[in-house]
């Protein structure tokens, strides 16, 4: 059996790929998956994963992913979403026609213009109703895996990862609040006893990688990573300058960490520090940035069916390649140079 550990990014309907990434590992009985780090889109695919798997196993979880990505969509038919996407033309066009479409016109206007305070509940997450409904008992609950969730302190602008019980339907709101477009979810924070505001856990870990350096969990950290590390092209236009801006300032946090996950391994390797005093972690990705370099911030906004059923499916497969190159390389060695990433 190989135990792995999940770092799960958040990156608005883009985490319909992690969704496909999560079915594939998850039809695979020789993996077991320990513990999940997760933000934004990120925290919603681990929440159903973890609610689905203590209903009913593997299979509880994929179906719940399902019903989970059906309800972003606002799809509830799996088949006919199938059907359409099989019409429909490539995702790089689709993606542009998004962006020039009125209703995502008037959407990045109003977020540019005006307040989530001065719109109010106008701009209410519509997140909020789907989230309600997971299990928190089997959310926060210590059978499945050990989920950390992500989320920005608005005040003091620290990470605060919710773990166990303190997970709530208002955190997994706060880990997914985009500030320019819905109000700072608010609420009493368990550890504090105090009211804090909070926004999207991108900002400060995307997703944080150390609540998996525990010591009763594996080595292995798979990041799903859905926001490209590299664009070839340059961004000109407003919105294309933007969706870059955040793309960089989402990687920032994850990049920092795995940086410092290279120092640690270099400080190993040559004896400066001894075996056992740091996690010697082991770091695997899944991507697919070839992918993520045809959608744009559009796509990233509104979970468009034909868009979510073809990340299902990249993710899917980039999963399925990554168990056939590198499942024997799961507890033994790391499947990226994270040395390599920063030269």
């Amino acid at each position: 059996m190989k135990r792995i550990n999940l770092a799960l990014q958040g990156g608005g309907a883009h985490g319909a790929f992690t969704w496909g990434v999560l079915d594939r590992l998850l039809q695979d009985d020789g993996i077991e998956i320990a513990a999940i780090s997760a933000t934004s889109a990120g925290a919603l695919n681990a929440a159903a994963l973890k609610s689905g798997w203590v209903r009913d196993g593997r299979g509880g979880a994929r179906e719940n992913l399902d019903w989970l990505w059906g309800q972003v969509g606002a799809v509830t038919d799996a088949r006919l979403t199938d059907w359409v996407s099989s019409m429909a033309p490539a995702a790089h066009v689709v993606a542009q026609a998004m962006k020039y479409s009125p209703a995502y016109a008037a959407l990045d206007m109003t977020s540019r213009m005006m307040s989530p305070y001065v719109t109010g509940p106008l701009m209410r997450n519509p997140l909020e109703k789907i989230v309600k409904q997971f299990r928190y008992d089997a959310v926060c609950g210590q059978v499945g895996p050990a989920l950390h969730i992500c989320t920005t302190n608005v005040r003091s602008g620290k990470i605060r990862v919710f773990s166990g019980d303190e997970i709530s339907s208002d955190v997994i709101m706060a880990s997914a609040c985009l500030p320019t477009l819905f109000q700072a979810v608010e609420f009493t924070d368990p550890r504090t006893g105090k009211s804090e505001a909070f926004w999207d856990g991108g900002y400060s870990g995307n997703p944080a990688l150390f609540p998996l350096f525990a010591k009763d969990l594996p080595d292995d950290i798979l990041v799903v990573n859905i926001n490209p590390l590299y664009r070839a092209e340059l961004p000109t236009d407003v919105q294309a300058i933007q969706n870059r801006i955040n793309e960089i300032s989402f990687n920032s946090s994850l990049l920092r960490e795995l940086r410092a996950i290279a120092f640690v391994k270099r400080l190993l390797a040559d004896g400066s520090m001894t075996h056992g005093t740091m996690k010697d972690v082991i770091v695997h990705m899944i991507a697919d940035d070839a992918l993520m370099n045809e959608l744009n911030v559009a796509t990233k906004t509104i979970p468009q069916p034909v868009i979510l059923a073809r990340l299902k499916e990249a993710g899917q497969a980039a999963a399925d390649a990554f168990l056939k190159n590198h499942k024997s390389d799961l507890n033994v060695k790391s499947t990226v140079d994270v040395d390599m990433m920063f030269n």
